[in-house]
Formats: structure tokens, sequence, C-alpha cells
């Protein structure tokens, strides 16, 4: 089915709404549309599936990479009802995605209870000044893993 710019927003508009509405999770849908063809569907499933990291955008991504058979969505265009939180926008750069839009604002999200600021301003922090402590152990038994990396001959890069 081909689907054109306002149909493909509209249609994660609708998706948010009606998988809010059935209780899959919060208020938020996700299409991936590559050769104006949708590749990808996604809805909020936080709490229905009890993963934190199951984002509507997130869960369209996935979708999106099991359809092509591939990790990268080059070329590929994510339609969201609302701006990306940081794990989402940092899913959908690994993904490739050439071009994002979105309805509602993360001033929108934060309005209704979803704010992301907290996770903007932890990354911009050092690390010894985030609220998760963090602390670097291993090191030398670890870093043998990626120079072992290095010298594999056939892996597949990111």
């Amino acid at each position: 089915m081909i689907i054109h710019h306002h149909e493909a927003m509209q249609y994660a508009v609708r998706l948010s709404y009606e998988k809010m509405l059935d209780g899959a999770g919060g208020p938020f849908g996700a299409i991936v549309v590559l050769d104006n063809k949708i590749i990808g569907v996604g809805w909020n499933q936080v709490t229905s599936s009890n993963d934190p990291t199951a984002h509507a955008e997130i869960v369209a991504i996935r979708e999106a990479c099991q359809h092509t058979f591939s990790f990268h969505l080059k070329s590929a265009i994510l339609y969201t009802s609302c701006e990306p939180c940081p794990m989402c926008l940092a899913a959908a750069f690994w993904a490739r995605i050439d071009k994002i839009y979105y309805a509602n604002t993360r001033q929108d999200a934060a309005e209704i209870g979803f704010d992301d600021k907290l996770f903007y301003e932890e990354i911009s922090k050092p690390l010894h000044l985030h609220q998760v402590s963090m602390e670097q152990v291993g090191r030398e038994e670890a870093i043998k893993v990626f120079e072992a990396w290095m010298k594999k001959t056939d892996k597949i890069d990111y």
C-alpha cells in the first residue's frame, strides 16, 4: 500500500490514540516508511509488555528491520506522534533513518507527565555526576575482546 506524507502522520497519531485506549501503554504511535510503503508499525507497549524500551519508535524500527532483513534503514522515514525521547532518537540514528517527522513536542509530552528533561540533562553531564553511579572495572579482560573484533575477518560492520 502506497502511503503519502500527511496520511503517514495521521496513521501514527491514530495508532497512538487507539492503542492508548486499548491499554497498551502511553499515547504514542510511530511508523517507518520506505519508498512510500509502511515497513514498520509501533505503539507504546511499555506497561503492557513490562518493557521500558518498548516505545512506539523502537517497536516500529524493530519491525522495519525485520521486514527489510537489515539493521540499517537508510532512506527510511520515521513518522511519530511525538518528538522522540533520547533513547528513540538514538535508535533512529543507529538505524540510519534519514528523516523524522513528529507531531507533539517534548514539551507537550512533559505537560501530561512524560518528561524527558532528566535524560537530556544527564546525557550532557560528566559520568561522575550522573544520578546512576558508573564505575569502570574489568577493562583488562574486556579490551581483549575489542582487539579480537578488530582482527575478525568475517565481521559485519555497523
